[in-house]
């Protein structure tokens, strides 16, 4: 504890200069010395002010299931750890290596969207309506910093248990941008919310992020569904309390999905690693040995889906050894009966919406 105080104090310096970068950009910004770009199509974003681990992605798949079956929806992402370059359109077929593992992940699950990513926003938007005219919505992943466009609707994200209220600016902390960034959003959602959520502590949030009067504030938390086989979606099967679930994880912030399988199942171990990290030949032979070497007859092989994108590479290796890896599927809910209500924010935004 006091040596992780030292290391931000020492990192202090850096964080107000790198706040100066920032506050130079939004002076920019205001004076109309750097312009937004405005489309005539409407775009969602869904952001958040901490790096990585707020759910971005269950938020967008929950949009995605709330409008493709009255919309035209396309996704655009930046495609992060890619190996590709420029503006590139998702296929089912592609490797997370040419697309990405979100938007990989957000085009196996929704086939029917258009799912895009490109390093340019402002380029690639035209490039999504000359290919799709018929699109009607665009949702922006990870693009509440990126000014450069104007979104029509902001949706900024900040976790429960660390809301970017109690966070500091890089390198000491975990912000991107000074916490009053948070008056640009339309809705604020606190996320990763555990099952139960009080009165009180929800106006205790409420109270410390102190939302404006434009904005909307709605707490999510996570549904895990059935596990599946990563080489093989058909097949599910359901957590059992003997079982030992060996856990391999590249995303940023485990300990929520741990809290959940530590109630479902015996015990849990983890292999976790840097988000978004690319698994290497010696690392899933490494998790086949610690697997064979669990001392357990009962025990099963559990990752995220936006991991099992990444893990598929692997999968002549996966398939020769006969690894029982599970995807573990998640879907955001929102607690106090607000997801109707959050619904009607998003439809409305969407009939009001003018060229």
């Amino acid at each position: 504890m006091i040596q992780s105080i030292l290391v931000k104090i020492l990192l202090t310096p850096f964080s107000l200069l790198y706040g100066l970068a920032i506050s130079m950009r939004d002076f920019f910004y205001r004076r109309g010395l750097l312009k937004s770009i405005e489309f005539n199509v409407p775009l969602i974003s869904v952001g958040n002010l901490s790096v990585g681990g707020a759910g971005k992605t269950p938020h967008i798949e929950y949009l995605i299931r709330l409008l493709q079956n009255y919309l035209g929806v396309a996704t655009l992402s930046r495609g992060y750890m890619r190996k590709t370059k420029g503006y590139l359109e998702v296929h089912s077929r592609m490797t997370a290596e040419q697309a990405g593992d979100e938007p990989l992940q957000f085009k196996r699950k929704y086939p029917e969207i258009m799912v895009t990513v490109s390093e340019s926003r402002t380029f690639a938007i035209p490039q999504i309506m000359m290919a799709r005219p018929e699109t009607q919505v665009v949702l922006l992943d990870d693009a509440f910093q990126h000014r450069s466009i104007k979104a029509g609707m902001n949706i900024l994200l900040t976790q429960f248990y660390e809301p970017f209220t109690r966070d500091y600016l890089l390198p000491s902390g975990r912000l991107r941008e000074w916490r009053s960034a948070y008056e640009r959003a339309d809705i604020i959602i606190v996320s990763k919310c555990p099952m139960e959520v009080t009165e009180e502590e929800k106006a205790t949030l409420i109270r410390e992020i102190k939302p404006l009067s434009h904005q909307q504030l709605y707490f999510s938390y996570y549904d895990y569904a059935q596990p599946y086989y990563i080489l093989n979606t058909n097949y599910v099967t359901n957590l059992q309390p003997d079982w030992d679930v060996l856990l391999i994880s590249a995303i940023a912030g485990t300990d929520y999905l741990v809290s959940y399988l530590e109630e479902k199942v015996n015990s849990v171990r983890v292999l976790e690693y840097e988000d978004h990290h690319f698994f290497t030949n010696s690392e899933v032979a490494h998790l086949k040995a610690v697997f064979d070497n669990m001392e357990s007859e009962k025990k099963l092989i559990l990752t995220t889906e936006k991991d099992a994108m990444r893990l598929e590479l692997h999968r002549p290796f996966l398939v020769e050894n006969r690894m029982p890896i599970f995807a573990l599927p998640v879907e955001v809910k929102f607690h106090f009966n607000q997801g109707e209500a959050f619904d009607q924010n998003i439809k409305d935004y969407l009939l009001n919406f003018k060229v």
